[in-house]
């Protein structure tokens, strides 16, 4: 869940979600609001119509019908009911008692009273979204009707309010969840052929010939992809050339240097004709060598599956029946996917330049989280921290453990590289705490699976 929202998908999905369930939010926020003070201005309208409704008639009966129908207009939250004892003190003027002064016949009088009903301060149930008290007329009026009667109007608040609760925000998980829907739905199509993009810029990495990028998707995701499309042909094109080029060179020198050499065995002096072989012998090295890492760019080899164990025991007995001091121990069981030349290559580059330099090689191979690691430690001196990124590069050398003497010529962990990152592998090198160099090889689980 955690990669899920570190991901594009994830981030872009939580944006569309937020921001509709922010509108929804809103939309049903105002919408509450606007039916609460609607409902207010039709209560405030309906109470001013029931009390001047019972006024009038309070007004037009006889003196002795008058407590019946008085005593019926209790039930309602507008009571009209006779006014006994002193006379109250007045209060101000209220809109609610102006107004309704204003809509009684002539000889009528209404006076707002000081004292409030009790009901008016005690809380009822509202909304979430309105006060907890309502914001209507809650007042005491004294009326005085023609005949001289004296009657005490009461402006009571109605027991509940609008019908809204909680129960109406349940209905929204329905279009909540059609959102979610919604928003994922729409980030999966935006970023899916972002995804393949990236995939398609994972696999160039590791095969330049890779089949093209479909374009698909909006118009910039197609231009991106087109775009992307051409830089790999351009690249491919500029590997292929340099490759050629390389091989081309190097193959051509195969035979001037053979005839060279078959001309110095008429050489006369010994010592001569010794250090003029050994010479040619090193330029053919350095060309064998450069047909090597011409080959290493070369991706036209089949990927299959290997037995990453058996290869590595075949390695390691060929070096050993060769007279190299070469030890193997672990297992990987990984099949791992790859080009049986080129991996046997990088792992016979990696042996060979630990025999060379250290003296022998200890090979050791385990299965780690997502992964196969191939450990390759010598007994050399090793190699100072600031020269470990350099000896990768080609035709580098350590004059002080790599001289011409060794043989070496700069390209052997070039190549191993090279075919290491084809495999989206990776090769990392250390100086062990006991002396000697390590070589780290670990390929990923993704090229490989257990046996």
């Amino acid at each position: 869940m955690k990669e899920f929202f570190r991901s594009m998908t994830g981030r872009v999905f939580m944006v569309l979600l937020l921001g509709m369930i922010a509108s929804a939010a809103l939309t049903q926020w105002l919408s509450v609001g606007e039916r609460t003070r609607a409902f207010e201005r039709y209560r405030d309208f309906h109470a001013m119509e029931r009390a001047e409704q019972l006024v009038i008639t309070a007004d037009a009966l006889a003196t002795a019908s008058r407590p019946t129908y008085l005593r019926m207009a209790e039930r309602s939250t507008i009571k009209l009911e006779p006014r006994t004892g002193a006379p109250a003190a007045i209060g101000a003027a209220t809109p609610f008692s102006t107004t309704l002064q204003q809509r009684l016949p002539k000889g009528v009088q209404v006076l707002p009273l000081a004292g409030r009903p009790p009901e008016c301060g005690h809380p009822r149930q509202r909304s979430i979204f309105a006060p907890s008290q309502w914001g209507g007329a809650c007042e005491a009026m004294g009326v005085t009707l023609r005949d001289g009667a004296r009657l005490k109007l009461s402006i009571l608040p109605p027991p509940e309010g609008p019908p809204t609760s909680l129960s109406e925000f349940l209905t929204l998980l329905p279009f909540l969840l059609c959102v979610g829907v919604l928003a994922y739905l729409v980030t999966r199509m935006a970023v899916r052929p972002l995804k393949l993009l990236a995939k398609a810029a994972k696999d160039l990495g590791n095969d330049i010939n890779h089949a093209p990028v479909a374009l698909s998707g909006a118009a910039e995701i197609r231009q991106a992809s087109a775009a992307f499309n051409a830089m790999q042909a351009r690249i491919r094109q500029h590997i292929m050339q340099r490759t050629q080029m390389l091989a081309a060179i190097t193959h051509d020198l195969q035979t001037p240097l053979t005839r060279l050499r078959l001309r110095l065995e008429k050489v006369q002096d010994e010592e001569l004709q010794q250090r003029l072989i050994d010479d040619l012998s090193a330029m053919q090295q350095m060309v064998r060598e450069g047909l090597d890492l011409a080959r290493s760019m070369d991706t036209s080899e089949t990927m299959q599956a290997l037995d990453l164990d058996s290869l590595l025991d075949s390695v390691c007995s060929d070096a050993s029946d060769s007279g190299q001091p070469v030890q193997l121990r672990g297992r990987a069981n990984m099949a791992l996917m790859g080009r049986p030349l080129d991996m046997r290559r990088c792992l016979v580059n990696l042996i060979d330049n630990a025999v060379k330099y250290g003296h022998y090689a200890n090979v050791a191979v385990e299965r780690i989280a997502g992964a196969a690691r191939v450990v390759i430690r010598d007994g050399g001196p090793g190699i100072a921290r600031d020269q470990m990124a350099h000896v990768f590069e080609p035709f580098y050398r350590i004059e002080s453990s790599r001289s011409r003497e060794s043989g070496g010529t700069g390209l052997g962990l070039t190549i191993a590289r090279n075919i290491a990152e084809q495999h989206g592998a990776t090769v990392a090198l250390d100086n062990h705490p006991d002396g000697g160099l390590e070589v780290t090889l670990i390929l990923p689980e993704s090229y490989g699976s257990r046996l």
